[in-house]
């Protein structure tokens, strides 16, 4: 008989999921920085770009705390546990009843957010100029929708993973990506300067779109899903209790990224764009590898929480911790040796030039020094969750958000852009302390030694490997000059040694995670 995880489900299986959807979503990744690299080129660090960011970052946060993965993180719990008791009728009644509710909820949401963006918008720039400001509220108007449409995709994206179908749902992003590159690359060209930035709003929203339309045609088969707005089902009474909860908890880490935004424009006008620029950087490593292992590992947790099999849980989360800190780890090290040379290839052309890449590369280190924490973050977060136990951390990601701001406001003047990310980094450490700590108390332990183990080795070979890589860099960098084909090679040459110094390093430590790497190089059959 094959072997099976704690979950039920075939362990390669599981494996091909976690590959699938670590592809794909690191084909987002990198398709998303692409975008991030044509819309630098072509706005820069100061002005429309600023507002623009602000602009963003506020329907962002509404959809963090009323959508998207918020209510996937209190639906999937109560949907896998109605399936695992044989009750299906019921968990799609569920899925119907809170497609209704996000359609009428959310389009509320999203018409009462555009009427009052000329009050609410100038709150979130307070050291940009009034033209800006006024940009601001224009760009979010205009940005609004993508809370209800990301309402729903959410939801799709959860019905899918739900059912163990995870490549679809990484996809989605890259469409999503695609349409805005499309926007910024052959559209911008053919309006006037002043326009530019309107078409890249615009291009959010139709990306938004393109991806939900996407993802619809994968819940055939899955249905019928009866549209109602839920009135007398418990299910969906729980679910909406668990989301609250869900939402602080979810929702607070992206109000952390909305207050460093605020304390940004106080620092100058570039500091948002130059902030928000190294953290796309940031992202590519967290979505390619701490993101996927979180959200394929989730739906399992959740089933192993339905059948109270605590052992089953242990092992899966101390593992899942393990492979998330072998995989940031180095990519952290590198960023902290690396991170001027790195930006500088990124993004230094057109209208971004080095006063911009001095600011980004300040922020992505201080960036950089947190990534391993907010990485496994994700993952205990998500226990929590399945555990149905989520007003734990939602009180530690309060906690966080008020250290998170007490931070900014004692770094954000003396150390300027590095200040705002620094502040980032040290609050996602404390609280992933003391979201371990809760979680192995209500487990009874979480194979800490074990865990620890694996991180000391990580650390040790992350540092072999940055070592290897700047010197490697160093060397080229002298000889070959700074040309567009000398920094590929130069940088290219650096990846390439930290990454065979690294993989060199944990094999000489015997870290079982190479096992898990080796395993991703089969044929996705």
């Amino acid at each position: 008989m094959a072997a099976r995880d704690s979950g039920g489900r075939p362990a390669r299986g599981l494996g091909r999921s976690t590959a699938i959807f670590a592809v794909w979503t690191g084909v987002s990744r990198v398709a998303g920085l692409v975008r991030e690299i044509a819309a630098a080129a072509i706005f820069g660090t100061s002005g429309a770009i600023s507002a623009f960011v602000v602009a963003f970052n506020v329907p962002n946060l509404l959809r963090s705390l009323v959508a998207d993965s918020a209510l996937s993180a209190a639906f999937v719990p109560v949907f896998t546990q109605l399936e695992e008791e044989g009750r299906k009728r019921e968990a799609q009644r569920l899925a119907g009843a809170l497609i209704g509710l996000i359609t009428m909820v959310l389009g509320a949401v999203t018409l009462l957010a555009i009427v009052l963006a000329p009050w609410i918008m100038p709150l979130f720039a307070p050291g940009l100029d009034e033209g800006l400001v006024d940009e601001t509220v224009h760009l979010a108007r205009i940005m609004f929708p993508i809370v209800v449409l990301l309402g729903l995709t959410g939801l799709v994206a959860a019905l899918l993973q739900a059912a163990g179908e995870f490549g679809a749902t990484a996809f989605a992003p890259v469409l999503w990506n695609v349409a805005i590159i499309v926007g910024l690359v052959a559209v911008t060209p053919l309006v006037p300067d002043d326009d530019r930035i309107t078409v890249y709003a615009a291009a959010i929203v139709v990306g938004t779109a393109i991806q939900l339309l996407y993802l619809l045609p994968g819940l055939r088969g899955k249905g019928p899903f009866p549209i109602s707005l839920g009135r007398g089902n418990r299910h969906v009474r729980k679910v909406l209790v668990l989301m609250l909860p869900v939402t602080l908890g979810l929702g607070l880490i992206n109000v952390n990224l909305t207050i460093d935004t605020v304390f940004a424009t106080l620092v100058g006008e570039a500091a948002p764009r130059a902030i928000d620029a190294a953290f796309r950087l940031y992202l590519l490593p967290q979505g390619m590898f701490s993101v996927a292992i979180a959200t394929v590992l989730f739906p399992t947790i959740s089933r192993l929480a339905a059948r109270q099999d605590v052992d089953g849980m242990r092992a899966t989360l101390a593992q899942g911790l393990r492979q998330i800190i072998f995989m940031l780890m180095p990519a952290s090290a590198f960023l902290l040796v690396l991170a001027e040379p790195t930006v500088r290839l990124v993004f230094q052309r057109g209208e971004f030039d080095a006063t911009s890449t001095d600011l980004t590369a300040t922020a992505l280190v201080f960036f950089a020094i947190g990534l391993a924490f907010n990485g496994a973050s994700l993952l205990v977060i998500r226990a929590f969750f399945s555990l149905q136990m989520p007003w734990l951390p939602t009180k530690v990601a309060a906690f966080g958000v008020v250290l998170n701001t007490a931070l900014n406001a004692a770094f954000y003047q003396p150390l300027g852009t590095g200040g705002i990310p620094l502040a980032t980094s040290l609050s996602s450490a404390v609280t992933l302390g003391m979201l371990l700590y809760l979680l192995e108390r209500e487990l009874g332990g979480l194979h800490r030694a074990w865990v620890a183990d694996g991180a000391m080795r990580s650390l040790v070979a992350s540092g072999i490997s940055a070592l290897l890589a700047w010197s490697s860099w160093r060397v080229l960098d002298d000889a070959l000059g700074r040309s567009l084909g000398a920094q590929v090679v130069a940088m290219g040459v650096a990846l390439a040694a930290a990454a065979g110094a690294y993989l060199a390093a944990a094999q000489a430590f015997g870290m079982g995670e190479l096992r898990a790497l080796a395993r991703l190089r089969r044929p996705l059959q």
